[in-house]
């Protein structure tokens, strides 16, 4: 009987030295370990990443939750600032490529063609147009109606010095638009820039008037406007 107990011991040993060691147990992750960045996609924009920051098993840490929250807030407030700003800048072209067509609508080479050929130029500037109608692009600005109609006076100002027809003409009220912007320009908190612009020469007393009442956005805007168009007069002004 002693010899089967001996047996029965030897065997069990050779069972327990055959079985794998087991793997060691990962320590517990806590919601800091666990990183928020997430390779981006191609176009920069990745929605999968927070997801990530909230699968931790780890319940035991509850007071880092709001820090937690807020570090995400955080990230995805910057980049939908981004987005907004990218998207601005698609408006910019658009409105840049608007521009471009009605100039050439005005322009007063097209008064010396025979009707046959202004109307072949007019059926392509209406088909580019139709083509650009196709793209929709909406970043709402915050107005109140008082800036709602400045920003309507400043456009209709500026639609007026487009058609004007006369590029030399046109270019002289550009600059008069432009000094204005330059002079009333403001820094992000609303004070008056401390930078004056040197020689900024005569100013649109009315145009600066109705400038001062849009948000700085649309001032911003409007100025990067008007810079894009003193750029196509001043070549149209050279041409002639």
């Amino acid at each position: 009987m002693f010899e089967n107990l001996r047996g029965l011991f030897r065997k069990r040993r050779r069972c327990e030295s055959d079985t794998p060691p087991a793997a060691p147990t990962p320590p517990p992750r806590y919601p800091e370990d666990i990183d928020t960045e997430t390779p981006e996609s191609s176009d920069g924009y990745d929605v999968s990443w927070p997801a990530a920051s909230f699968h931790s098993p780890q319940t035991d840490r509850p007071y880092n939750a709001s820090e937690r929250f807020v570090s995400i807030l955080d990230q995805l407030d910057a980049r939908v600032e981004k987005l907004r700003k990218d998207a601005l800048n698609l408006q910019e072209k658009k409105d840049f490529l608007l521009m471009s067509m009605d100039l050439i609508k005005s322009n007063e080479m097209m008064q010396n063609m025979s009707e046959a050929e202004r109307e072949e130029i007019m059926l392509y500037i209406q088909r580019v147009s139709s083509r650009l109608g196709t793209v929709e692009l909406n970043v709402r600005t915050v107005r109140d109606n008082s800036q709602e109609d400045s920003l309507s006076q400043i456009n209709a100002l500026i639609d007026t010095m487009i058609k004007m027809g006369d590029p030399v003409i046109a270019r002289q009220r550009c600059q008069l638009y432009l000094n204005a912007c330059c002079s009333s320009s403001m820094d992000p908190s609303g004070r008056m820039d401390t930078l004056p612009e040197a020689d900024l020469g005569p100013v649109d007393k009315k145009f600066e008037s109705v400038l001062l009442g849009c948000t700085l956005d649309d001032q911003k805007n409007i100025k990067k406007r008007l810079q894009a168009l003193m750029g196509y007069l001043n070549k149209q002004t050279v041409s002639h």
